[in-house]
């Protein structure tokens, strides 16, 4: 039975890596995966699932008005897939989580999903919230803060090195304009 599954960090995890790397697995054993990722994710330029460390391929974009149920069911009738991988699962609408779970259970195709699971203010993302809330399986990828704890928070600097604390919940940027912490240091704004 196809499962859906969420893999949730803070920023600079590796979510893209491990995504990347399953889609490779799949390949090398000669099935097809589906990568999709938000439109909003232009930093490497849109509809491409990139790593900090180098890697990157090609991928669909989704947008919130997009039935991704519908799309992924035409991708199949071409050809089969094997795996759907979607990047930037926090962009996702409670409306697509409900199309991914229904890719699993009805096209029986897995769906893994790498995302975000806090903003900068500590809110969890729609797509994010409805993932915890329905998917089969949950996954936290770890990294770290600066003090050696786990990092699960992230503070959001502006150019002059000072933490943002209000504004828009998205800001498409660099690493440089994000910093994982523990819940510790994030609640202190302490940044080293």
């Amino acid at each position: 039975m196809a499962k859906l599954y969420f893999s949730y960090s803070a920023m600079n995890a590796g979510k893209s890596t491990v995504l990347l790397q399953a889609s490779y697995n799949y390949h090398e054993r000669g099935m097809r995966t589906l990568l999709l990722t938000a439109a909003v994710d232009d930093r490497k330029g849109q509809g491409v699932i990139a790593s900090r460390i180098g890697l990157e391929q090609p991928a669909e974009i989704f947008q919130p008005e997009d039935n991704l149920y519908e799309q992924i069911e035409t991708a199949q009738s071409q050809a089969p897939v094997n795996c759907v991988l979607v990047d930037e699962a926090q962009f996702l609408t409670d409306a697509q989580v409900w199309q991914l779970a229904r890719v699993a259970d009805d096209l029986s195709i897995p769906v893994m999903c790498y995302g975000l699971r806090t903003d900068f203010q500590g809110k969890l993302f729609p797509g994010s919230a409805e993932l915890l809330a329905i998917a089969d399986s949950l996954r936290e990828i770890r990294t770290i803060c600066w003090c050696g704890s786990k990092a699960t928070m992230v503070v959001r600097m502006d150019g002059s090195g000072r933490v943002i604390e209000d504004g828009e919940q998205v800001v498409i940027g660099g690493e440089e304009a994000y910093i994982s912490l523990c819940r510790r240091h994030w609640l202190a704004r302490k940044l080293s």
